[in-house]
């Protein structure tokens, strides 16, 4: 009976080898998992704009893994919700670098995000594409992994500056901040540039208050100024501006790119129609190859595209091309590799024009744009104008202080 039992357990043991033979050689032929990381706010108020970062940055990577997948490594897109928070940002970007399949991140929407999590990935060399973040300490550090597509606020809050006096003719501006890197920092590049075309600054200003303007908007009103610029976020400026005009006040709006979602009208409604708002990100639409992505974009997702979803596809699109450039020969690239092969790459043709990196990561010219609300509903966004368009090179890098 146990020689029975004997002959039973070998018999088993020849059909389970038997069994697992394709598994295994199907792992013997397989190179390995290399995944796409991104970072966006998924939840929250600014979830549109960061959903749309995601999606972007999927739509790419789904169209363009193959060639890796042909070399015989499977292509994942893994997304992390960093809710527009520093610490989740950075907490989420300890375990990007932990799992070793990363090798690339594409984010994030917020510059306050986006410096700390940078300070992350630089501890292994892991390259970072940001769709979004515009402002100037991102790639002033020179961190060689860190790259952006994307335009600088002292570009922008120039551009804005330049526009509200040369065609708003403003005398006179009341700004306000959101006090992040970002709000405040875009917001004293217009100031700064503003005072030196002569428009006379009636107040400067930050806050963290989300819903009661009230203790800003009654003595801005009484200063009378001729546009209001508000340096942040469009879920924290768009109450300011519906508060504003409920209360009377008379002057223009105006922001940077923080204003450019569809949701910015579906807060404030009729009182932003007719304002304008400078970016870095053009209305898809109005992009040089956006058709088809606009078309793709909504055929997958059943929705108009966001501000910087094109950017992102462009991010996508940039890091699988440096990581096929670092996996020649097939072996599974070193995240160092990747870094070096990113920064390097060019993309003659992507959704938002011609993409190139100097020695920064800036993008070498980038695009720039003066917008105007052209409806308050939520879902004609897309047909705002451009009221102007830009192309401008990056600034030259910081020159050190001598010791």
């Amino acid at each position: 009976m146990i020689r029975h039992r004997g002959y039973l357990v070998l018999a088993l043991v020849a059909i389970l080898a038997v069994a697992l033979l394709p598994a295994a050689n199907l792992d013997a032929q397989g190179k390995g998992t290399i995944k796409i990381a991104t970072q966006s706010p998924l939840s929250g108020g600014q979830a549109a704009l960061g959903e749309g970062i995601k999606l972007g940055a999927q739509l790419a990577v789904e169209k363009f893994k193959g060639t890796l997948e042909k070399q015989g490594f499977k292509v994942e897109l893994v997304p992390f919700d960093d809710q527009a928070k520093p610490d989740v940002g950075v907490a989420n970007a300890k375990n990007i670098i932990a799992d070793k399949d990363i090798l690339t991140v594409i984010g994030h929407l917020n510059s306050g995000v986006a410096i700390p999590s940078s300070e992350v990935y630089k501890e292994v060399s892991l390259a970072m594409i940001s769709p979004a973040n515009t402002n100037p300490v991102v790639t002033d550090r020179g961190y060689p992994n860190v790259n952006r597509v994307c335009g600088r606020d002292d570009v922008q809050g120039v551009v804005g500056s330049e526009f509200a006096h040369a065609t708003m003719k403003a005398k006179s501006v009341y700004i306000v901040h959101d006090k992040t890197p970002y709000g405040q920092g875009v917001a004293e590049f217009f100031k700064a540039d503003a005072e030196k075309k002569g428009i006379k600054i009636l107040g400067f200003e930050g806050t963290e208050e989300k819903s009661n303007f009230d203790p800003i908007v009654t003595p801005m009103k009484a200063k009378n100024p001729d546009v209001i610029y508000f340096g942040g976020i469009y879920d924290q400026a768009a109450p300011f501006f519906k508060q504003s005009r409920e209360k009377g006040v008379k002057g223009k709006f105006f922001g940077p790119d923080g204003m450019d979602s569809s949701d910015l009208t579906k807060i404030a409604g009729k009182a932003v129609v007719g304002m304008y708002y400078t970016s870095a990100a053009g209305p898809a639409s109005e992009l040089p190859r956006a058709k088809a992505f606009v078309e793709e974009f909504k055929k997958k997702f059943g929705k108009n595209p966001e501000p910087y979803a094109a950017e992102a596809y462009d991010a996508a699109t940039i890091a699988l091309k440096g990581i096929e450039a670092a996996a020649k020969g097939g072996k599974m690239p070193s995240r160092e590799d990747v870094a070096t092969a990113v920064r390097k790459t060019k993309l003659p043709n992507g959704i938002t024009g011609d993409i190139e990196f100097d020695g920064k990561g800036d993008r070498k010219k980038a695009l720039y744009f003066v917008l105007q609300v052209a409806s308050d509903d939520p879902g004609k966004w897309g047909n705002n104008k451009i009221v102007k368009q830009l192309a401008i090179a990056a600034p030259a890098a910081p020159v050190a202080p001598k010791k």
